[in-house]
């Protein structure tokens, strides 16, 4: 006799959304059930955000002992072991894993099911195992799993995605990388500071997302720095004995041999195996269920969405306000909750780093820019170079988004992002203080000239000199 298991709200996926979900869902007095395969941790800890940050805080201090002589200082016999760096990255991958999973081991264990769950009805799942599951709503956690493109699949031990990279013995000695989107460019930059030889391909003729043409070029000439950057190009790939065979056309033409290749072109939904045919629910033309952002509800019906299975915004802070945005309303159902999101915020950890912040030129009507290249901290630091662009509605300068490659921009976009979050404008944050020497005062030159093109006059108690070395 099959086993009936009941409950108000089913999670399935325990990943950053699926926790912050079955999280709010309980503390809001609702019964639940997690369902997972793996309990393995999440995407961020295992695979994610900390191995990938690992490798690149290695790559720094590799980069920082070759740029020594800037400041007379010579530091020789630089060497790089390959298997340590590798070896350091997994031990604290494994850390950060491990205390995800003791968290998660702190569910109650009536709420933690092992097993893969599919619709069989808009309110019921089965499990692999054959349980059977009646909720009152479900939520879908079930995250997103890398893209493969068919000319890359037979290339077998020597195909890397984000997944099994960091699982590595030891750095290769040449690397492809597929795909200039965050984890392509982070890693291809990584690698090559790390002393593998990198070329970077993408069909596209644009890094990371990149709005702004003159932070574009910043960033493309940044890159180009470090390693061979193949832009608008298609492959073909095969495998060899010892690696892969890469051929590419298009704006340039060319074949090499690699040790592996880097394939990260995307990671689209886990949703293959939910049936969602059973579900009752619409889905878009990537098959995608239709839902309401703000309240992460799939049209009028008992399943929500979080996370990155939901195909909007694969960000940790986003997946994570998604769980919590679906387990409320999921528990409220059928009365709604909106929620206020968030600006888009989003980091690729490069070297400055870029931030894509809000709405584009498009959305606004003013535009201000700053250059980095003699920005004064960031010359005494030997880190100048970038550029910032920041856009603002008429007619009061309100600051609406931004892009930017320059030295401490992960700092600098957080503060961006709360302004624009708050609704300032370009006026009220240069009546903020800005300490001098700083890469914070970097910001002032694009305010002023967004100032400069409103009505409203810039803080009449401010000074309007700029310091030496500003």
């Amino acid at each position: 006799m099959t086993k009936m298991l009941r409950c108000d709200v089913a999670v399935i996926g325990a990943g950053t959304a699926g926790l912050a979900a079955e999280r709010a869902a309980r503390s809001n007095g609702a019964s639940t059930l997690l369902i997972d395969p793996y309990y393995n941790g999440t995407t961020c800890a295992t695979v994610g955000c900390m191995p990938s940050k690992l490798l690149i805080a290695a790559s720094h201090a590799a980069h920082a002992a070759r740029s020594t002589s800037l400041f007379g200082i010579t530091v020789s016999d630089i060497k790089i072991d390959g298997k340590a760096v590798m070896q350091r990255v997994r031990d604290e991958r494994d850390r950060f894993a491990r205390l995800t999973r003791e968290s998660i081991a702190d569910i109650p264990d009536r709420v933690r099911l092992r097993g893969r769950a599919r619709f069989i009805a808009s309110d019921s799942l089965e499990l692999d195992d054959g349980r059977q599951i009646e909720a009152r709503r479900i939520v879908i956690a079930t995250g997103s799993a890398p893209f493969i493109p068919d000319q890359f699949a037979g290339l077998g031990k020597h195909l890397l995605t984000n997944e099994n990279i960091f699982d590595l013995i030891d750095l290769p000695a040449r690397l492809a990388v597929i795909g200039s989107g965050p984890i392509g460019l982070e890693l291809a930059q990584a690698m090559a500071r790390l002393g593998v030889d990198v070329t970077l391909f993408d069909q596209g003729e644009r890094l990371g997302g990149i709005r702004c043409d003159k932070v574009h070029a910043a960033l493309k000439g940044i890159i180009e720095a470090d390693l061979t950057l193949k832009l608008g190009v298609e492959l073909e790939a095969g495998a060899t004995e010892d690696g892969a065979h890469l051929s590419w056309s298009g704006a340039s033409s060319g074949q090499a041999q690699f040790d592996h290749v880097l394939v990260a072109t995307g990671r689209p939904p886990n949703l293959e195996s939910l049936d969602l045919a059973t579900a009752g629910i619409a889905l878009d033309d990537d098959g995608v269920p239709v839902h309401d952002r703000d309240t992460m509800q799939c049209g009028d019906s008992s399943i929500f969405l979080a996370g990155d299975v939901a195909n909007d915004l694969p960000l940790l802070h986003e997946a994570s306000q998604d769980g919590a945005i679906a387990g409320r309303n999921a528990v409220a159902f059928p009365a709604s909750m909106h929620a206020d999101r968030f600006p888009h915020f989003s980091i690729t950890f490069t070297s400055p780093p870029v931030a894509r912040i809000g709405q584009s030129e498009e959305d606004g009507v003013i535009t201000g820019t700053a250059d980095f290249s003699d920005q004064g901290r960031a010359r005494v630091e030997g880190t100048n170079e970038g550029v910032l662009t920041l856009y603002a509605a008429a007619p009061d300068g309100r600051l609406i988004g931004a892009d930017l490659c320059t030295p401490a921009s992960e700092h600098l976009a957080h503060m961006l992002t709360w302004a624009i979050q708050q609704g300032q404008t370009a006026s009220q944050l240069l009546e903020m203080p800005y300490y001098h020497p700083t890469v914070e005062e970097g910001l002032k030159q694009a305010l002023r000239t967004i100032c400069a093109a409103t009505p409203i006059d810039l803080p009449q108690d401010q000074d309007r000199g700029v310091p030496s070395g500003a």
